[in-house]
């Protein structure tokens, strides 16, 4: 009797040691499930995450939006009070300049002297006379000011072009891209104040409706 119950607990333990080797090898069904997901490319960016089918398990990687500023301007928030640099190299305070006149339209874009952003520009410069009587109009982009200058010079613009390389107004506008770039858009500001906010757009219609929109506001 002794013996036979020896017997039984010896083969009771190997038992129990299986099953918690079978517990602790990886569930492979799991793992076959378990594939990469490439997200949709937006203009500059583009990450992984990865997917498992039945999991709760969330990835680590994370996607990050095209623009994520920690603070952001709506409409009936005051411009910000930012100092930023024209083709010249010379400071330009934005309260300033939003003073200027009562109508403020400031429009941004990827990159100085590059197809689109040369055809905004141009859209706008070839409108400047009548803007100009109701509002005080700039463009911006992350470039440098020499940058800016041979843009100017290159196209005859007739405004200033101001500079953002750290994005920082551009964030607080909603169109700083991640990891770098900048969304073409437009802002118009009335007395100061976000009016109108326009982001992401293709440069003719950027012009057409900027030039309406100024129009409107100025009761023309």
């Amino acid at each position: 009797m002794v013996r036979r119950s020896t017997r039984l607990a010896g083969k009771r333990e190997l038992e129990a040691e299986e099953e918690v080797k079978q517990e602790e090898k990886p569930n492979k069904k799991v793992t076959k499930q378990t594939k990469k997901v490439k997200i949709p490319k937006g203009d500059e960016e583009e990450h992984d995450v990865k997917q498992s089918n039945g999991s709760s398990k969330s990835s680590e990687k994370a996607a990050v939006p095209v623009s994520a500023p920690s603070t952001k301007l709506e409409v009936g928030d005051k411009i910000s009070d930012l100092e930023l640099l024209n083709q010249d190299s010379e400071p330009v305070k934005l309260t300033d300049l939003a003073a200027k006149k009562p109508i403020l339209v400031i429009f941004a874009y990827p990159k100085a002297s590059t197809p689109g952003c040369t055809r905004q520009a141009k859209g706008f410069g070839k409108n400047y006379e009548e803007l100009k009587k109701y509002a005080t109009v700039v463009g911006l982009s992350a470039d440098s000011p020499n940058a800016q200058k041979n843009f100017i010079s290159k196209q005859s613009l007739p405004y200033d072009l101001l500079t953002d390389p750290s994005r920082e107004f551009i964030g607080l506008l909603g169109a700083k891209k991640q990891p770098k770039g900048v969304v073409r858009s437009h802002w118009i500001f009335v007395d100061g104040k976000l009016k109108v906010s326009q982001v992401g757009i293709s440069p003719e219609k950027s012009v057409q409706s900027a030039y309406d929109q100024v129009l409107e506001l100025a009761g023309k």
